[in-house]
């Protein structure tokens, strides 16, 4: 099957803050942008008003005066007469902010967000202004930047009406088992679901590690933390492109098949007994870190981030978790999601007087040096370099940066940016020390084989009016089916598929057909 774009309301892939400093403004420093006119325009400056998200931070610092606002102030705002006045946004509430702004005519100049769904439906009421002819005459950097295949991702109707982020960092899930546990059951890695199988009942009955309370699939309540990975799609059976991106996995031939093996295994005491109640994954995670747990899937580097690997070395010093890759399909290959290539969604609302000066701004963001200073800073101030990779120093007051790499502030990427894939890679990897190598593999495991999700360009009515109530069933039918006695599986399987069906997932099927069908037929 070919890749196919995502949706883009995912959950923002889950990364460890890093707080670095910075310069500061008013002298030339290294990573300073050359890439501003030499003449300051004349006249009274103009202020370009900027979102920002505010995620509460400890001692974050002022958000519209810090080391890094300054930087952006003095490298773009003097040489082009402005000052960027940052708006901040509170993180959690961003849409309901967001939709208050744009229905008042106070929205940011360059605001943003991560529901396609929301820019959308802006485009839909001529909320947004339409991007095209702004981004030939003076975006042609970001352009470039960006290339064809993200900038799609803002095209609604045709128009661009808003300008996605790059997504560098691309692997979803990943796959880890405990070596130093293989080696004393004497088996080699799994790399089919069988294998995995009789792994997994080894370390059930053999209890290589010698716990009490022994759990060989380590899983917490659905959710981001812990997850089932591509099991299902190692079930899945053949479909047309229309109706794998249009029907629900509850209607995807080999689903059902798929969740009666995560049954078999809970009835087996192969999973954890209370996954279904561990709604946050702390107790996961305590399992991980006391050395319970065998198997695990998770964020492709989830186990090797230092807030799990140092406290399950400290106790269990010999402790080894390995990426694998178990679930193959029918056609021999290890299909597997990933994030699609765009991140956050840029857009000027139409109430905007400045928009010729935010595309100007983007573009001047999209600059090598002005990326590499926004995310890293100084060398020997904000980060050191190790083997040609910058790794971030740790700071707070002014120099802080309140999400990973400044993502809140680099709107043009979402992700470490280097100019280069192999060092972006080797960068996500250093955030593992002593488990470099690892974490490298990891990701080159779940960016293989990947598809990605249908990116709709007009909303969906029915999803928006329906999506939560079966967004929260999804979560609880999971659950019911896994736990249930093995005699009842196949009949509770279809009352509950039934229920869904009725409770909007037929509409919402429905409307995405009508959708598809359409956006198939604008391409001829």
């Amino acid at each position: 099957m070919k890749n196919k774009k995502l949706l883009a309301v995912l959950p923002v892939m889950t990364l460890l803050i890093s707080t670095v400093a910075g310069c500061e403004s008013g002298s030339k420093k290294e990573g300073q942008s050359t890439s501003t006119a030499a003449a300051t325009p004349s006249g009274t400056p103009v202020t370009l008003t900027v979102e920002v998200f505010d995620r509460g931070i400890q001692g974050q610092p002022d958000l519209n005066n810090n080391t890094w606002t300054r930087y952006i102030n003095e490298n773009f705002g003097k040489p082009n007469n402005a000052v960027v006045k940052f708006v901040p946004v509170p993180r959690s509430q961003e849409i309901d902010k967001l939709n208050v702004l744009m229905a008042a005519g106070e929205a940011p100049d360059i605001s943003f967000t991560y529901d396609s769904a929301t820019v959308s439906r802006y485009a839909k009421v001529n909320g947004i202004i339409q991007l095209d002819d702004l981004l030939a005459k003076h975006g042609k950097e970001l352009t470039n930047y960006l290339g064809k295949t993200v900038l799609s991702y803002g095209l609604f109707g045709g128009k661009q009406m808003a300008i996605p982020a790059k997504r560098t960092s691309l692997a979803w899930n990943g796959m880890f088992i405990r070596k130093d546990w293989l080696d004393k059951v004497g088996m080699p890695i799994p790399t089919t679901r069988d294998e995995l199988y009789n792994t997994l009942i080894a370390f059930r009955d053999k209890n290589p590690g010698g716990v009490d309370r022994v759990i060989p699939w380590g899983l917490a309540a659905t959710g981001m933390n812990y997850n089932y990975g591509n099991l299902g799609e190692s079930f899945w059976g053949k479909q047309s492109e229309e109706e794998f991106v249009t029907t629900p996995s509850w209607l995807r031939p080999g689903n059902k098949d798929a969740l009666k093996f995560l049954n078999k295994l809970y009835n087996e005491k192969l999973i954890s007994p209370d996954f279904a109640l561990d709604k946050t994954a702390k107790q996961a995670d305590a399992d991980v870190t006391n050395g319970k747990v065998g198997f695990l899937i998770a964020n492709w580097d989830y186990p090797l981030r230092q807030s799990i690997s140092e406290p399950l070395k400290a106790n269990v010093p010999n402790a080894s978790f390995v990426p694998i890759d178990t679930f193959k399909n029918s056609e021999g290959k290890y299909k597997k999601i990933a994030y699609n290539e765009n991140g956050v969604n840029i857009f000027i609302p139409k109430s905007s007087k400045n928009a010729e000066l935010a595309i100007k701004y983007l573009n001047w963001m999209s600059d090598p040096k002005v990326l590499f200073f926004l995310q890293y800073g100084q060398e020997g101030v904000n980060h050191k370099m190790v083997n040609g990779i910058p790794q971030v120093i740790n700071q707070t007051g002014d120099n802080m940066q309140t999400s990973n790499l400044n993502l809140d502030l680099t709107l043009v990427v979402n992700g470490v940016e280097l100019g280069d894939p192999q060092k972006n890679i080797k960068a996500l990897a250093a955030s593992a020390p002593g488990l470099e190598d690892a974490a490298e593999k990891s990701y080159k495991i779940n960016t293989t084989d990947t598809y990605t999700n249908f990116f709709y360009d007009t909303p969906s009515e029915s999803n928006i009016k329906f999506g939560k109530t079966l967004g929260d069933m999804d979560k609880q039918m999971t659950d019911k089916l896994i736990v249930c006695k093995p005699a009842e599986f196949d009949s509770l399987y279809d009352k509950l598929v039934a229920e869904y069906m009725a409770a909007g997932g037929q509409t919402v099927m429905d409307e995405n057909v009508k959708i598809y069908k359409a956006m198939q037929s604008n391409k001829k």
